[in-house]
C-alpha cells in the first residue's frame, strides 16, 4: 500500500503532480479535508478493495480544516509520504497574473499577502516533508520526471533541483543564479562557415567545440567543482541550483557545454534541468 500527501504552495504545481501520480495508477482525490484521511484510507485499503496507491491533494482551500492536517497525520496507521510543491515569490505572482487566478488568501488582499500568510500557514507540515520540489524553473515535464523518479526510479531522489543555464554575456548576466562560467576561452564556431547559423544543440557543433583540448579540459574541472560541492548543497537542505555557463552570445560555446553538464548530471542521478536562455534570440550578432 502506498499513501501520499500531496501539499504546498498554491501555484506550485500540486494539480500537475496529482495528474502524474494518476498516471502511475495512483487513486487521487483533490481538496480533501484532513480530518477525512483515515476514514478514505481506511476503505481504499481494506481487505478486497482494488485501491493499494493513494494520493491526496490537501492544501489551504481546506481553510481553517487544514491545521488538522499535521495532527491528523501523527495518528494515521498507515505509512505514507509527503510531496511538497515550493516556488519563488516572484514566480507564484507572475503565473497568477497569466492564469487571472485569485490566491485563496488573497481575496481582498494583494497577491504577495497571501502567499506570506500561506507560507506560515505550510511552515509546520513543510518541516516533515519527505520530498520537496522547487518549481520555480521546472515545465510540466521535467516535473513529471521528478515524480517517476521518486516512485518508479531506483536512483536516489534528492530535494535538490539543479538548472544549467546557458546565456550569452553579451545579453547581460542571469540575476537568478548561484555559479557562473566563463567559456568564451573556447574557441568559437560563430567563425566556421558552416556552423555559424547554427546552435550547441546540433551534433556539428558540439563536435567542434569538444574538438579542442580547452574544452575538455574545462569539462573535466568543472565536473570536479560541482562534484565536491553538491553533496554540501544537499546536505545545506537547498531546493533550487542554478549553474549559468556563459559565452559571448549563448549560441554555440555555452550551450555545448550546459548540454554536456546536463546529461553528465543526469547519470549521476541528479534532478537536473537544462535551458538555452538566449538561443531563440532573433537577428541578434554575436
Amino acid at each position: 500500500m502506498e499513501l501520499v500527501i500531496v501539499t504546498g504552495m498554491s501555484g506550485a504545481g500540486k494539480s500537475n503532480t496529482l495528474k502524474f501520480l494518476e498516471d502511475l495508477d495512483f487513486y487521487c482525490v483533490d481538496n480533501l479535508p484532513p480530518l477525512l484521511i483515515p476514514t478514505l484510507a481506511e476503505v481504499c485499503f481494506r481487505h478486497g478493495s482494488e485501491i493499494d496507491k493513494l494520493a491526496l491533494g490537501i492544501d489551504i482551500r481546506s481553510k481553517k480544516q487544514f491545521s488538522d492536517l499535521v495532527s491528523t497525520l501523527e495518528l494515521l496507521k498507515y505509512e505514507y509520504k509527503i510531496i511538497f510543491l515550493e516556488a519563488k515569490d516572484n514566480v507564484l505572482i507572475k503565473r497568477y497574473k497569466e492564469t487571472r487566478r485569485k490566491h485563496p488568501l488573497a481575496i481582498e488582499d494583494s497577491i504577495i499577502t497571501g502567499i506570506k500568510k500561506e507560507r506560515e500557514k505550510l511552515k509546520e507540515i513543510k518541516t516533515k516533508a519527505t520530498h520537496i520540489i522547487d518549481t520555480s524553473f521546472t515545465f510540466p515535464k521535467e516535473l513529471k520526471e521528478q515524480i517517476n523518479t521518486i516512485f518508479l526510479s531506483d536512483k536516489p531522489f534528492s530535494n535538490l533541483t539543479i538548472t544549467i543555464l546557458s546565456f550569452g554575456f553579451k545579453f547581460g548576466i542571469p540575476t537568478d543564479t548561484d555559479m557562473v562560467f566563463d567559456v568564451r576561452f573556447i574557441p568559437n564556431p560563430f567563425y566556421v562557415e558552416n556552423l555559424k547559423e547554427l546552435t550547441g544543440n546540433e551534433k556539428e557543433v558540439q563536435d567542434y567545440v569538444m574538438s579542442h583540448e580547452s574544452a575538455n579540459v574545462f569539462f573535466e574541472k568543472l565536473k570536479d567543482i560541482l562534484d565536491y560541492t553538491i553533496p554540501f548543497f544537499i546536505k545545506e537542505d537547498k531546493h533550487q541550483l542554478i549553474i549559468s555557463i556563459g559565452c559571448t552570445g549563448g549560441k554555440h560555446r555555452s550551450v555545448t557545454i550546459s548540454n554536456k553538464l546536463y546529461e553528465y548530471f543526469k547519470e549521476c542521478g541528479h534532478n537536473a534541468i537544462v535551458k538555452h536562455r538566449d538561443v531563440i534570440i532573433p537577428n541578434r550578432r554575436i
